[in-house]
């Protein structure tokens, strides 16, 4: 168990920037199991004036990134992990009141995770960014199968579908589901945008497997799929 903030090394500070105070809070409450106190942290820091998309981008994505490495560095267990990301979901829940207001697009995004994929925090990160932009949103979270994501997009009209990957070995997955997507006739307009720790990595893989284009982070996806939906071109 980490003792105190002088332990974690990883990166915190610069994906924090100006809320590196309320992040190493937040991670300090997670690792000792405090989950109700650092999800009233978090609420009290909205209802203070932080932004819901701050939260996301500069207080919960460095958290679950530094917990990650952490864990690889066997720092945390499998366990605290678990707990820690259960947590943030938890804790995104209670902003829902916050996010679900505004002026609708008339767009619609759906967000998934290939078959066998179980990280799925990282797409409703995305999805809820989509939401606070007016679009309407479908979430299907953890290892969706295939045709449950082809029939969401057709049911759902979905101008943009994501698709989320931790695992790399899981990227043969992703290559055949969106071959699926384009293979449909109901889905060929359909813009098709992938992310995730394999994508971080090789900034061209995208190509690969198919898809439109990638998004780094859930504020880059909304740039992204305005993008491909307002030229209609590959990114």
């Amino acid at each position: 168990m980490i003792q105190n903030n002088s332990e974690i090394t990883f990166g915190l500070s610069e994906l924090a920037g100006e809320h590196e105070v309320l992040a190493r809070e937040y991670l300090r409450l997670l690792l000792a199991a405090k989950r109700k106190d650092a999800a009233n942290l978090v609420v009290k820091a909205v209802e203070q004036g932080v932004p819901v998309k701050d939260v996301y981008l500069r207080i919960f994505q460095p958290v679950l990134y530094e917990i990650g490495h952490l864990w690889q560095h066997n720092v945390v267990s499998v366990a605290q992990e678990h707990y820690c990301t259960a947590a943030t979901q938890f804790t995104m829940s209670l902003l829902y009141q916050y996010i679900f207001t505004g002026k609708k697009t008339g767009r619609c995004f759906v967000g998934c995770c290939v078959g066998g994929e179980l990280h799925e925090i990282g797409m409703r990160m995305v999805t809820d960014f989509f939401e606070m932009e007016g679009w309407d949103t479908y979430y299907m979270g953890a290892s969706t199968p295939d045709e449950d994501v082809i029939r969401t997009i057709v049911d759902q009209k979905a101008n943009v579908v994501g698709i989320s990957v931790t695992m790399t070995f899981h990227l043969h997955l992703v290559g055949r589901l969106i071959l699926r997507i384009r293979s449909h006739p109901k889905c060929r307009n359909v813009k098709i945008m992938v992310g995730g720790y394999p994508f971080l990595s090789n900034h061209q893989l995208w190509r690969g497997v198919g898809a439109h284009a990638f998004a780094t982070d859930a504020s880059q996806a909304i740039e992204v799929a305005g993008f491909l939906l307002e030229d209609g071109r590959e990114s």
